[in-house]
């Protein structure tokens, strides 16, 4: 028994030391085309190699990412940072009808509304007037509830996440990345860039930036990284058994699927409910890096969590996108804080709870400008060419994409406020940061530690989150605070 105990664990190192090493020849091949010298005089430390541990007291870093709500939708009524203004906001309808903001009668969403995509996330902005939000809905769905652009929610709905708020510090201008959707958003988290993206169509899903991502850092510097996710094996591995061809045709083909097979087309949709997808995944990151959320508990309870998590929700079920109950996500994101905060990992993590974007709910600041990350413009695949043109123009997507993704728009402002907590034990008791943040400074968090290189521009010119924390004094949530039970405690 011992032999084979032996032998095993020896093929478990030998197979370890095989995906570090097709991570570091990955890393350095999807980095190959950056330029060696503005990399280096980019890195947080020049005179420290790049990969060096500037901030020993931080060993895990963990991204739970949620979905589709403002700051004033959620937070607004905290009575802690720049929430809703008094007397309460209005946007008015399109003959002049006012819709205040207000509290909505129930945790249960709409379908399909409000809407965040491009086309209405620059109606609702309205040239930094903010004043869109009804008059969105009225475009894109006539016979919609309009006002519910205008509503929020209150501590008696979330009390996880007010107690969660209200604990730790909190940041009143976290703005997603881009006036757009959840794809376009989520790419800028780990990429710096949503390389033309303006919509969730899966069949965009199928280019890489020519600057990599930040998987590509972590990989060439041997720094460990896991994509916590709830994807049925299958749906991930898939396509890709037959390589970078096959991943993009199954992806293509979805604008056919859509329109006679829509069961197999939810199959294939499946598998990019991971957020390290949005820019596509091979074979060997897929089986190294994604781990079924049943992982992340385990290895949070034996404080094994590797350096960088990025922890997804259920998109189908408490993601908290309409028309889901947002109980139901407030639950599952208690059940990953709790288990952060009492695992053996605890003194040394830190945990950013954000949301990709605003939902199309009324938040009241208008998003500032933004360093545009590359020269790669917003397209859409209404504007495609060859046979997917003909994919698109024929099976129903073609007037839908016109529909959401017209407006023009680039990506040099960022998108409406979200709510964001940094969670840990090194965080500042009652703080509110009213520093300027997006998505990529959690980039920029993560670079800054281990001594990274930006991506783009957007990441080069973001701040890190660090004024929410005190790393020169004893930490003060050393000891893990008790938070408030959401509604609807999560289950497996």
């Amino acid at each position: 028994m011992r032999a084979g105990r032996t032998r095993a664990t020896t093929v478990g190192v030998g197979m370890s030391q095989m995906w570090q090493r097709l991570d570091r020849v990955s890393g350095r091949r999807r980095l190959r085309h950056r330029d060696a010298a503005w990399d280096q005089a980019m890195l947080p430390d020049p005179s420290l190699p790049p990969g060096t541990d500037r901030v020993p007291q931080i060993r895990h870093i963990v991204l739970l990412m949620m979905e589709n709500h403002s700051f004033d939708n959620y937070l607004g009524t905290l009575g802690r940072g720049d929430g809703l203004p008094d007397p309460p906001p209005v946007n008015r309808r399109r003959d002049g009808t006012p819709v205040p903001a207000h509290h909505l009668p129930t945790t249960k969403q709409k379908e399909h509304v409000p809407s965040q995509s491009w086309r209405a996330s620059h109606l609702q902005f309205d040239q930094g007037r903010n004043d869109g939000f009804v008059t969105s809905i009225q475009d894109i769905a006539a016979d919609a509830d309009a006002s519910v652009a205008m509503g929020y929610w209150s501590a008696e709905d979330l009390p996880f996440y007010t107690g969660l708020a209200r604990t730790f510090p909190l940041a009143e201008r976290w703005f997603c990345s881009c006036l757009g959707p959840t794809f376009p958003n989520r790419r800028f988290l780990i990429a710096a860039t949503a390389h033309g993206l303006i919509d969730d169509v899966i069949a965009g899903i199928i280019d890489y930036p020519r600057s990599g991502t930040l998987f590509d850092l972590l990989n060439r510097h041997g720094i460990g990284w896991v994509n916590y996710h709830h994807v049925p094996a299958l749906r991930l591995l898939g396509p890709r058994l037959a390589g970078a061809a096959g991943l993009r045709a199954a992806r293509t083909v979805t604008l056919l699927l859509r329109q006679l097979l829509p069961g197999l087309e939810r199959t294939i949709r499946g598998e990019l409910q991971c957020t390290a997808n949005l820019y596509p995944l091979g074979l060997a990151r897929t089986i190294g890096h994604l781990r079924h959320i049943e992982h992340f508990f385990h290895h949070a309870a034996a404080g094994t969590l590797p350096p960088v998590s990025i922890v997804d929700p259920d998109f189908e079920v408490y993601s908290e996108e309409n028309p889901q109950d947002i109980r139901l996500g407030e639950g599952f994101a208690a059940a990953v804080v709790n288990a952060v905060m009492h695992g053996p990992g605890w003194p040394h993590t830190l945990l950013i709870w954000l949301y990709d974007e605003h939902g199309g709910y009324y938040d009241h600041v208008p998003p500032p400008p933004a360093a545009e990350p590359d020269d790669v413009l917003p397209h859409s695949l209404a504007d495609s060419t060859g046979p997917l043109r003909w994919l698109v123009e024929h099976f129903g997507i073609g007037a839908r994409l016109r529909r959401v993704d017209s407006g023009g728009g680039r990506y040099d402002r960022y998108g409406f406020r979200v709510p964001a907590v940094v969670v840990c034990p090194y965080a500042r008791r009652d703080y509110v940061s009213s520093t300027p943040f997006d998505h990529t400074s959690a980039l920029k968090l993560i670079e800054e530690k281990w001594n990274l290189p930006p991506l783009t521009r957007r990441d080069a010119d973001a701040l890190a989150p660090w004024d929410l924390l005190n790393l020169s004094a004893p930490p003060p949530f050393l000891d893990p605070p008790t938070l408030p039970p959401p509604t609807i405690p999560w289950s497996p």
